[in-house]
């Protein structure tokens, strides 16, 4: 191949957005944006699990970074988060910071396992109600997050909290060329820092570090009594990352109206977190509320946001950690209520929406919002919600299952109708439906307009058959679709009856 012909594929794969400068200006500014978000939230949840805030701030720089180039969404954020820390808490209590960091690579590797296997097919049987909370959940949760800061704080606290969100909401009518969140905050640290204003900051949360991290192996003996202790929680931490990475990337999805690649969002947050782990952070996985930060209210669709805002972090920290530390708490308050109050899906609540949506579909909604909230559990969530939408679902196509009966003039014969879908949920009121005594000796169960789904299904029909028989009395099934034939021929007679 001639180098003109190298050069002219070069160009062809190259993003159209290297060469437009507005891209390049959104971008960087939104990675300024989350960078400065995600130093707070970064040392909250290292105390959380019970380290030094350094593994938090590492594990957000390391994570977004490494998701930029690896990652299946675009413009996603992943960093140190709390569902993470929640998990881990016990082990870095119990066995220290060296069996934490074996557990967040292992953790990686059952992600890119999981990954290659296609776990994230399984977001297809999410329900859009258990989406549906699990956006106001995490909204909810962000917003309580935030209430700590609000608690037992100078007075002067609640004048710069509604500035911030007056400057956010007012500020882009004039020009949206600049992120209003970076100009609110900005705008707060100057005024507190000019005037003397004595108020919580960034550096009372904890030491922001003053160097990289550097790479190395988790100090643990190497041996299969480690790899017991760790796995467990390595195995939780890899289910819960994924899933609220995956649900997150759904969202972004919907918001950006874009597809993304979800198998190649759940390998690369496995290789995030083995990267991580190496480089001695505490783990993490997609964040919510950073990412509507970057997607919502910044504008952000590319992956240089998010490489942008690893970057930016560690800058911030190291090279900018005085001037960081001045950022006043009420500033990063105000973005983040914004943020919840964006994230909240406001229509699902709505009078007129919840007159006309289905009963069950709002109960799943609200089963989710709770278990997310009461637990603080995203995966609890989630998974209680999928369960409660299946026991809906089977409800509402139980009741579909009809029996239509019409015998026959001479009364010799009466045709039993089965209309809908026969499965577990159905099967034991299908039973019932007959008259096996009063009905005339030939019997015949049409399922033409019905189908078998499993083996209680199957079951049923052998049970109704035998009660016939047991009053001498034959039964002839007809018009069984293919696959409802071949499940009844393969397992008819081979189940026990009722």
């Amino acid at each position: 191949m001639s180098v003109r012909a190298r050069l002219r594929r070069l160009r062809r794969l190259k993003p159209e957005w290297i060469s437009d400068p507005k891209v390049w200006r959104t971008e960087i500014l939104a990675g300024l944006v989350v960078g400065l978000a995600l130093i707070p939230e970064a040392i909250s949840f290292s105390i959380i699990a019970g380290v030094d805030p350094a593994l938090g701030l590492f594990a957000s720089f390391t994570m977004a970074v490494t998701i930029a180039v690896v990652g299946g969404r675009r413009a996603m954020i992943s960093a140190a988060t709390g569902a993470v820390a929640l998990v881990i808490a016990p082990l870095s209590r119990e066995h220290g910071v060296g069996h934490l960091v074996a557990a967040v690579i292992l953790a990686g590797v059952f992600q890119v396992v999981l990954g290659a296997l296609g776990v994230a097919r399984l977001m297809q049987f999410i329900p859009r109600s258990v989406m549906v909370g699990f956006v106001n959940s995490l909204s909810i949760l962000v917003f309580m997050a935030q209430v700590p800061e609000m608690r037992d704080v100078p007075w002067a606290v609640y004048p710069l909290i509604a500035g911030g969100l007056a400057l956010m909401v007012f500020f882009p009518r004039i020009t949206t060329a600049v992120p209003a969140p970076l100009v609110s905050i900005a705008a707060l640290t100057l005024i507190t820092v000019a005037a003397g204003i004595a108020v919580p900051t960034v550096g009372d949360k904890g030491a922001l570090p003053s160097s990289l991290p550097v790479p190395g192996l988790p100090d643990v003996p190497f041996t299969w009594e480690t790899l017991a202790t760790v796995a467990p929680y390595a195995f939780a931490v890899a289910l819960v990352g994924l899933m609220e990475s995956l649900m997150t990337a759904k969202l972004v999805d919907d918001i950006t109206d874009t597809r993304s690649n979800k198998t190649r969002e759940s390998v690369g947050q496995g290789i995030a977190n083995i990267v991580t782990g190496f480089f001695g952070g505490m783990g993490g996985c997609a964040m919510i509320g950073q990412t509507m930060i970057n997607v919502k209210v910044s504008g952000a669709r590319t992956r240089l946001s998010t490489f942008m805002a690893g970057v930016f972090l560690m800058v911030l920290c190291i090279v900018f950690g005085p001037v960081v530390s001045e950022i006043p708490m009420g500033a990063l308050v105000a973005v983040m209520i914004m943020v919840s109050v964006a994230t909240f899906d406001w229509h699902s609540v709505a009078p007129r929406t919840l007159r006309r949506m289905p009963a069950g579909e709002t109960v799943v909604m609200l089963v989710t919002v709770v278990c997310v909230v009461a637990t603080h559990n995203l995966a609890v969530g989630v998974v209680t919600g999928c369960l409660c939408a299946m026991a809906v679902f089977a409800k509402r196509v139980a009741r579909q299952a009809e029996v239509a009966s019409v015998t026959d003039p001479d009364g010799t014969r009466v045709v039993h109708r089965v209309s809908g879908a026969l499965f577990f949920a159905s099967a034991g009121d299908f039973v019932g439906r007959f008259d096996y005594a009063g009905d005339p000796e030939r019997v015949v169960i049409d399922l033409s307009a019905a189908h078998v789904w499993d083996a209680t299904s199957v079951a049923a029909l052998d049970t109704v058959t035998a009660k016939y028989a047991q009053r001498g009395k034959t039964v002839e099934i007809v018009g069984l679709n293919g696959p409802s034939a071949h499940l009844h021929g393969r397992l008819s007679g081979e189940l026990p009856v009722g």
